[in-house]
């Protein structure tokens, strides 16, 4: 049983990993390279890894229970986010390590004392996007375990959950909280962190677009349906006064072009029409033609 002192003792260290990462996040720092990951933080003057140098499940002896889990979305499969997830509650199933004993103990030390964790994704070589704080509830029989990403925080989203949303809702939520830092940190990596219309290069300031929005049947969350945008362009892709063809050529509607404003409108919005997308280096990352297309027509009506 761990005394009060322990448990203060592992939560000091957990809140000042959360912290760090929240600092990064702010900063636009969407992805970690492995490197940072193993090097870690400093608290008190001694260092603490954030992941384990060759296992999956971080248990550092410090702690009472895990302090990270880590896995990776092969990047030939990636492009449909195959985790084994439950869209309700939130969850991403997580399987034992193999053996008795061992990392499995703090894990589900964890689970039983509802340590909250962060959950790494790698989304390119050395590279991984984090979700926290993550729940975790053990089920032994199964030898495996659920990470619960309910109350995930989702860094830049407008959206205000309602009072009593119904389960649509709810299952979108819990679909941008699995798979959402995955999302962006594979749209950045895929954009070198440039907005793909003006190549702005400050991540801070920089969004991953859907093509097709979360709420479409076509909105899935993959790099082919995302685009790295700067906050301006995204908005005003998302609005449609900003359009891209299946060509990937930038189009302003005829009156934004007509209309005379101030420096931003003319060298942020209006010098963009004709300019040609800024493209991945990989074309199996490039922005789906089809999606391109359905979006354009909207633009077009617009």
């Amino acid at each position: 049983m761990a005394t009060d002192l322990q448990l203060a003792a592992d939560a000091a260290v957990r809140e000042a990993v959360f912290l760090a990462l929240t600092r990064r996040k702010l900063a636009g720092e969407s992805r970690h390279h492995r490197d940072f990951l193993r090097q870690g933080i400093e608290l008190d003057g001694q260092r603490i890894p954030l992941v384990d140098q060759s296992r999956g499940i971080w248990n550092p002896a410090a702690l009472i229970g895990t302090l990270s889990v880590m896995t990776s979305l092969d990047a030939r499969r990636t492009q449909e986010y195959e985790d084994t997830v439950d869209l309700v509650t939130g969850t991403v199933s997580y399987s034992y390590q193999v053996g008795e004993g061992g990392p499995n103990l703090k894990l589900r030390a964890a689970a039983e004392l509802q340590l909250p964790i962060v959950y790494f994704t790698k989304v390119s070589p050395n590279w991984y996007t984090s979700s926290y704080p993550v729940y975790v509830t053990d089920d032994p029989a199964a030898r495996r375990v659920h990470l619960s990403m309910e109350r995930v925080e989702l860094f830049g989203e407008d959206s205000v959950p309602s009072a009593y949303p119904d389960r649509s809702y709810v299952e979108r939520r819990m679909w941008q909280r699995v798979h959402q830092p995955a999302f962006r940190g594979l749209v950045m990596s895929a954009y070198v962190e440039r907005c793909a219309v003006c190549s702005l290069g400050h991540a801070s300031l920089l969004d991953a677009a859907h093509i097709m929005g979360d709420k479409h049947e076509l909105g899935a969350p993959r790099t082919s349906n995302g685009l790295a945008l700067c906050k301006i362009h995204h908005s005003a892709f998302d609005r449609n006064m900003l359009g891209i063809t299946p060509d990937y050529r930038v189009e302003i509607q005829p009156a934004l072009l007509a209309e005379v404003d101030g420096p931003m409108l003319k060298h942020g919005i209006q010098e963009m029409q004709d300019r040609a997308l800024l493209l991945p280096a990989k074309k199996a990352d490039w922005p789906a033609r089809d999606l391109l297309a359905l979006k354009y027509a909207e633009f077009a009506a617009a």
